[in-house]
């Protein structure tokens, strides 16, 4: 199946084709809504069954996170059994982490507006938080390991097809394979030109110069080693592509998303808006008037 193909096929054909599973909703806060429950109750059915809860997180998307803070301290869901393995982080020009208080600092982030907004009763023990670490690549996957394997992987998708920063080596000197991709361990990247583009429009009103040139993210290998991955595309327009190459293509480190293709049990989520078909066209958009 060709792009194009790929791009216009109705949503009905679509949900027939595609190569892992698909879940519709009528608008992306209904999707971020299912997003902390599903994580609520994971939570809650290892816990009155005595299990370790083991997760890959991400910041982005993060809107679940506020909801499943109040979901967890509504219903006194503790975390206090649950091991988190922290997605990626951004580094700064030298490869270094950037400092928890910067505002683009994943690992802030979640201390802030996830662990630290919990109930101190609920919260996960410390030394069950586990951060990517340029100077000890390594060491996340030992701990996963140790931990008995990730029950569940949640994460986005980029606008070129990465998962965490697992971005597509784009070089004239050097290609990368869909095999060595698959097998791609957490590693330090420098952030490719697209990515640093649309981060510069989320986060900082278009100015990239503010963005962190570098990451340190898990690689696929991890990723696709989990027992479960859950992907939520909440970006609008930006996802429409991506989505449903994500879904189609040949698998290709072009792409890297198209990896979880075969997967035991994926599932990429989105609205109904970001799963309708694509057409080329010139959208005009007059100014109201004051």
């Amino acid at each position: 199946m060709d792009l194009n193909q790929i791009l216009t096929l109705s949503v009905d054909r679509l949900e027939k084709e595609a190569r892992c599973g698909i879940r519709l909703f009528p608008s992306i806060p209904d999707m971020m809504e299912q997003f902390a429950q599903s994580m609520r109750d994971e939570l809650r059915e290892n816990n009155a069954a005595g299990r370790p809860t083991r997760w890959i997180l991400p910041v982005g998307p993060v809107a679940q996170y506020r909801r499943v803070v109040e979901l967890s301290n509504s219903d006194r869901i503790s975390w206090k059994n649950a091991f988190i393995f922290q997605m990626d982080e951004f580094l700064d020009w030298q490869g270094r982490p950037i400092p928890l208080d910067h505002p683009l600092s994943f690992t802030g982030f979640l201390r802030r507006e996830l662990f630290g907004r919990l109930d101190d009763e609920l919260r996960p023990r410390p030394e069950n938080i586990h951060v990517p670490s340029p100077f000890a690549p390594d060491d996340i996957s030992a701990a996963m390991q140790a931990a008995g394997g990730v029950d569940t992987c949640f994460g986005g998708i980029g606008y070129h097809g990465h998962i965490a920063f697992n971005e597509p080596p784009i070089s004239r000197w050097y290609k990368i394979s869909v095999d060595q991709m698959r097998e791609s361990l957490t590693r330090v990247i420098v952030s490719g030109d697209d990515s640093v583009v649309v981060q510069s429009i989320n986060f900082c009103g278009g100015n990239p110069d503010l963005i962190p040139p570098m990451g340190i993210t898990l690689g696929m290998k991890d990723i696709l080693s989990s027992r479960k991955i859950r992907l939520y595309l909440a970006g609008g327009e930006r996802h429409r592509a991506v989505f449903r190459i994500t879904l189609l293509a040949e698998p290709t480190s072009d792409y890297p998303s198209t990896l979880v293709q075969g997967h035991r049990d994926c599932i990429l989520l989105t609205d109904e808006a970001t799963a309708r078909p694509i057409e080329l066209s010139m959208n005009w958009i007059m100014p109201r008037r004051s």
